[in-house]
C-alpha cells in the first residue's frame, strides 16, 4: 500500500490532463493588468492637496484670475526693464501730452517698421490753448531691448536696457501720456505695481502673523485669554478705519526717509488688518482642539505649542490661504486711499494712490482722461485677486458640491 505525499505548494485550481503552466507572457499580461488597477484607484488615496488643485482647476474664472495676478507680479519684479523710461524723468514741452500710437508699417509702404509720430503744436484761436497733434513727417523708430535710461536693478547691478523704448534714447515716447511734470504715465503705472503690490503681500504677511498667533491662543486656551483678545478685537472693528488710519499716517514725521514711510505704512494697515483672521483661526481652532488626533497628542506629551503648530494650523491652512489671498486686495485698497489722500505714501514714491492724486481735479481729468488710468490698474488687480481668493476658498473643501 502507497501512501501519496501532499504537494508543496497545494494548488487552488487542480490543473486536468493537457493543461500548461502559464507563460512568462501571460503572467506579465496579469501582473500589467494588476498595475492597471491599482493604477486606477489613485483618486481614492489622492491627497488634500490633490483634491484642491482639481478643484480649483474647475473654477475658470479662478485659473483666469491667477494668470493675471503673476503677470501683474512679474510687471512689479522686472519694472525697470518693462518701463520705457525712468519714471521721474520730466519734460515741460511734453506736459499733459496725449498717448501716441503704435504704427508698425513704414509710411511709405516699404515694410514692417515698428514707429511713432513725434508731437506738433497747435493753438485754439478761441481759447489759445496749447493742444498736442501727431506729425507724420515726425518719425520716431521703436524697438524691443534698447539702450534708454540707467537704472540700479534690484539695487544689484547697474544697466540701461528697456524692453521697448526709441531707437534714439530719450526721443518722446509716451504710450499712455504723459502727468502735469511731463513724465511718462506708463513707466510711473508699472514702477507704482511694485509698491502697491508688494504693500499688499508685505501688509497680509505681517497680519498672518498676529492673526494666527492671537487666534490660535484664544480658540486653544478659552476663558480670560480669550475674552482678553476678543474685547480688543472688537475694540479694533468697532472704531471708523479712514478717521484711525489719518490719525495714525498723520503722526509720521514729514522729513522721514520715504523707505521708512512706506515701512510705516504698511505696520499700520497691518495693525488694523489681523483682526478678521484672528477670528477665522479662533473659530477653526475651537472645533479642532477636541478631536481624537489632538487628544492623542496631548497624550503622548507633546507640548501645548507644538499642538497648535504642529496639529491644528496645518489642519486648515488651506482656509488660511483662501482668507489670506482675499485679504489682499483689502490692504491695496487701504494704500491707495491713503495715498490718494495724501496721508500715505508721498513722492518720490510712485504707487498707483500717488499717481491717482494727479486725477483728483476735475478739470485736469477732462483734460487728461489717461490720468485716471492707474484706478483702472487697481481695479484690475483688486477683481483679479478676489476672483483668486473665491477659487481657493472653494477649493479649500474640495468636497463639496458647489
Amino acid at each position: 500500500m502507497t501512501t501519496e505525499l501532499p504537494s508543496a505548494v497545494p494548488e487552488t485550481h487542480p490543473r486536468t490532463k493537457g493543461d500548461t503552466l502559464p507563460t512568462v507572457a501571460a503572467r506579465n499580461s496579469v501582473a500589467d493588468d494588476i498595475a492597471e488597477s491599482d493604477a486606477g484607484t489613485v483618486v481614492d488615496v489622492a491627497s488634500q492637496w490633490q483634491l484642491m488643485r482639481w478643484k480649483f482647476s474647475r473654477h475658470k474664472a479662478a485659473v483666469v484670475s491667477l494668470w493675471i495676478v503673476a503677470f501683474i507680479y512679474f510687471v512689479g519684479a522686472f519694472a525697470e526693464i518693462i518701463a520705457p523710461q525712468d519714471p521721474n524723468r520730466t519734460s515741460g514741452r511734453h506736459q499733459y501730452a496725449p498717448p501716441m500710437a503704435i504704427h508698425f508699417f513704414a509710411e511709405d509702404g516699404s515694410g514692417f517698421a515698428p514707429h511713432v509720430h513725434d508731437y506738433s503744436f497747435e493753438t485754439d484761436p478761441r481759447t489759445y490753448r496749447k493742444t498736442f497733434v501727431e506729425d507724420p513727417e515726425k518719425v520716431i523708430p521703436i524697438a524691443l531691448f534698447v539702450q534708454g535710461d540707467t537704472y540700479h536693478f534690484w539695487g544689484l547691478f547697474e544697466w540701461n536696457i528697456h524692453l521697448i523704448g526709441p531707437v534714439e534714447p530719450r526721443q518722446p515716447f509716451y504710450l499712455l501720456g504723459t502727468d502735469r511734470l511731463g513724465r511718462d504715465n506708463i513707466s510711473r503705472i508699472v514702477h507704482g505695481t511694485r509698491v502697491s503690490m508688494s504693500i499688499g503681500l508685505v501688509g497680509v504677511a505681517v497680519s498672518l502673523v498676529i492673526g494666527l498667533i492671537l487666534g490660535g491662543l484664544s480658540g486653544y486656551y478659552g476663558g480670560r485669554v480669550d475674552h482678553a483678545i476678543q474685547r480688543t478685537i472688537e475694540f479694533l472693528r468697532s472704531m471708523p478705519t479712514i478717521p484711525l488710519w489719518m490719525g495714525l499716517a498723520a503722526a509720521i514725521p514729514l522729513t522721514w526717509d520715504p523707505l521708512a514711510v512706506y515701512f510705516m505704512i504698511t505696520v499700520l494697515l497691518s495693525l488694523i488688518g489681523w483682526t478678521s483672521l484672528a477670528r477665522e483661526t479662533r473659530g477653526k481652532v475651537m472645533s479642532l482642539k477636541n478631536e481624537d488626533f489632538v487628544t492623542a497628542a496631548r497624550l503622548d506629551g507633546v507640548s501645548e505649542f507644538r499642538i497648535i503648530t504642529r496639529q491644528l494650523l496645518p489642519a486648515f491652512m488651506s482656509h488660511i490661504i483662501a482668507v489670506t489671498t482675499l485679504a489682499i486686495p483689502e490692504m491695496i485698497l487701504a494704500e491707495t486711499a491713503l495715498s490718494f489722500l495724501g496721508i500715505g505714501l508721498r513722492a518720490p514714491v510712485v504707487s498707483w494712490g500717488v499717481l491717482l492724486q494727479e486725477a483728483q481735479n476735475v478739470n485736469t481729468v477732462a483734460t487728461a482722461p489717461w490720468l485716471i488710468l492707474p484706478g483702472v490698474a487697481v481695479v484690475i488687480a483688486v477683481l483679479a485677486l478676489n476672483f483668486l481668493g473665491d477659487g481657493l476658498r472653494d477649493a479649500a473643501d474640495p468636497y463639496s458640491h458647489n
